[in-house]
């Protein structure tokens, strides 16, 4: 189901999109009205250092000052800028937007009391806790970069990121707290440090009661830190160009070295600040639910950064959409918090869907002030489109972005008006993107016409710069492969209405006897079948085709595996067939307890993909449970059919 739409909505985009790229210096001196500039933009646009463009260059801000000191001095002081809740640990709490002012001022003063200064980097390795935000605030307060790096990682990723971020600090905390588990973060972290040539002055430990930490030398507890003599003498925003790095966050790179994606600071403001209005409908005082972790671009954009900068409230939550305790996590969250939309990954909507297919939790709770639900981070298939549309009666709005992007790419702009839905779609170019599919030779293709998905240049404020430190590897692996354009790494195309469909990885292309056939044309198919909670389709090598598609699936609660695994695997068969034709050659389906995830939700295609042709494949540092994996790997090593 979906919000009526109307012509006005499609005209309304149409007229904004189409502005932003015919004169996209007058649509980002605009969208620029929405920040408190020290020093307001005169000019929009440096292109003088194509392609390394710089969005207002001669302008200057401070992002903490705009994400919490002037809502104070609007008199929003007393609403609630963050609830944490934290099932896994039966903790909640409330922080107004004055108490948060008062405390990240605190942390911020610590760490000028630690020597750290403007363009300085500090590395947070910190669970979902309110401490994580003030952190992230509070080295934006006095120009300091942060690089915040998942909690839990393992040493060796964390040390790769230390080494390259070189930070004069660590915040860290003594553990982190699973559904089934502690998570002890300090030995983790004395590890990294152990084995990085660079080594930070300070780590500032929160001792969490669940797994206290035996502090060393160089570490101080955060209790001390924040309530030491720098602390209470607090520090003021420091003013910074709004070319200069608000964050670096590390993504996995093919050659195996992190690539450290930075994201400047006031190109970022002005884009989520437009993306909170015009994209997700949140306006000042209402509440955004944004189920993801600090670790992750979505986290970053849209837990803390997008929020706090509208004046909106945030919901911090330290549990699962499963098993924290149950189904129905999420409802509860919602309606406790009066929260008007909710953002999270498909995946999260599969594990729901699989305990509770019925939704039958959704009736238990009072979501009458939630409007929409937006999904990201793995392609949101048809059918799971369609379940979570009936379970809650509400727009179901995909949106397709990247870490490098740091905002949506593609989406249905629901502040603007929504469009007609068409399931499995992100809906269209988000304004200030010129998203255009091109051919191994680098012209346009037509409309239904699979092939790379690409954005021409210059993208627009909020996207990557370049990478932090490495201007020649951000042109290899993102422009050199079609020169003027940022190449995103995913294939799909455009429909006759300017829709798009993101069908994957172009790693995730099977080449079935020179048929090019994407997974998630298969997925989608495979989805589509009642028994199916979740799936994913791997290419394997063939003597004869080349390629043939394997699937893997995940049956929902309830059903019977071995009393009708193998009707499903014949019904699955059919429906490939007769939904994407002969030529896709699906002949081996193996029904899984699981599929192996990276924490953010993408499914781990690609590795199951080498496991499958006898290779020995890195696997992610972001893994969610390898032991998943580990029961995978036979499967996978086993005679394709």
């Amino acid at each position: 189901m979906s919000e009526p739409t109307s012509d006005g909505a499609v005209t309304a985009y149409e007229s904004i999109h189409d502005a932003s790229l015919r004169d996209p210096e007058a649509f980002w001196r605009t969208a620029a009205e929405g920040i408190d500039w020290v020093t307001p933009p005169s000019r929009i646009l440096d292109d003088s250092r194509a392609p390394f463009y710089r969005w207002y260059p001669d302008a200057e801000l401070n992002v903490c000052f705009n994400a919490v000191d002037r809502h104070v001095a609007a008199g929003r002081g007393e609403q609630a800028a963050i609830h944490y809740d934290s099932p896994v640990t039966g903790t909640k709490s409330t922080m107004t937007y004055a108490v948060l002012l008062e405390r990240v001022r605190a942390v911020a003063g610590g760490l000028r009391g630690l020597g750290v200064a403007r363009g300085d980097r500090v590395v947070i390795y910190m669970p979902m806790v309110p401490e994580a935000v003030i952190a992230m605030l509070a080295c934006a307060r006095i120009g300091a970069i942060h690089s915040v790096v998942f909690g839990g990682f393992a040493p060796q990723e964390l040390a790769a990121r230390i080494d390259d971020a070189a930070p004069k600090v660590v915040l860290s905390a003594s553990c982190g707290v699973e559904p089934t588990r502690i998570v002890p973060y300090k030995p983790f972290l004395d590890e990294a440090i152990r084995r990085s040539e660079h080594q930070p002055e300070h780590c500032v430990v929160l001792q969490r009661e669940q797994l206290v930490a035996e502090l060393g030398e160089r570490d101080l507890d955060w209790g001390d830190f924040e309530s030491g003599d720098a602390a209470r003498e607090g520090s003021e925003c420091v003013t910074v160009a709004a070319t200069d790095p608000l964050y670096i966050l590390y993504t996995s790179g093919t050659t195996g070295k992190p690539k450290g994606i930075y994201r400047d600071s006031g190109g970022y403001a002005v884009a989520l600040r437009w993306s909170m209005a015009n994209l997700y409908d949140v306006a000042p005082g209402e509440t955004m639910f944004t189920a993801s972790d600090v670790g992750w671009v979505v986290g970053h954009s849209y837990i803390v950064y997008a929020p706090l900068l509208t004046g909106a409230t945030t919901v911090l939550y330290e549990g699962k959409p499963v098993g924290t305790p149950d189904a129905g996590a999420f409802w509860r969250v919602i309606a406790e918090y009066g929260a008007v939309c909710l953002f999270t990954a498909p995946t999260a909507f599969r594990a729901i869907k699989k305990d509770d297919s019925s939704a039958s939790k959704v009736a238990e709770h009072d979501l009458s002030r939630f409007r929409a639900l937006f999904l990201a981070g793995e392609r949101l298939d048809p059918d799971t489109y369609e379940w979570a549309s009936a379970a809650l009666g509400k727009p179901v709005v995909d949106n397709w972005w990247q870490t490098e992007t740091g905002w949506p790419i593609a989406c249905n702009p629901k502040g603007i008006g929504l469009l007609p839905i068409k399931a499995g779609s992100p809906t269209v170019p988000v304004p200030g993107y010129d998203v255009q599919v091109l051919d191994g030779a680098g012209t346009p293709v037509e409309p239904g016409v699979e092939g790379a998905i690409c954005i021409k240049l210059p993208m627009p404020p909020g996207t990557l710069p370049t990478l932090w430190g490495d201007d020649d590897r951000y042109v290899s692996s993102y422009l050199s492969a079609y020169p003027g354009y940022y190449l995103t790494g995913d294939g799909g195309y455009l429909d006759e209405d300017g829709y798009l469909y993101v069908m994957g990885r172009t790693d995730d292309v099977l080449n079935v006897a020179g048929h090019r056939l994407s997974t998630g044309s298969l997925e989608a198919a495979l989805a589509g079948h009642e028994a199916v909670a979740e799936c994913a389709v791997i290419g394997v090598h063939d003597e004869l085709k080349g390629q043939v598609p394997r699937a893997l699936v995940v049956l929902k609660s309830g059903v019977d595996a071995d009393a009708d695994g193998e009707r499903i695997r014949r019904e699955l068969v059919a429906r490939v067939r007769a939904e994407v034709g002969a030529v896709a050659a699906l002949h081996q389906v193996d029904i899984v307890a699981g599929l192996p995830k990276t924490r953010s939700g993408k499914i781990l295609r690609k590795t199951m993909r080498e496991l499958a042709d006898g290779k020995t494949p890195a696997v992610p540092a972001t893994i969610e449970d390898a032991s998943v994996l580990e029961t995978l790997t036979p499967v996978l090593r086993g005679p394709s059919a």
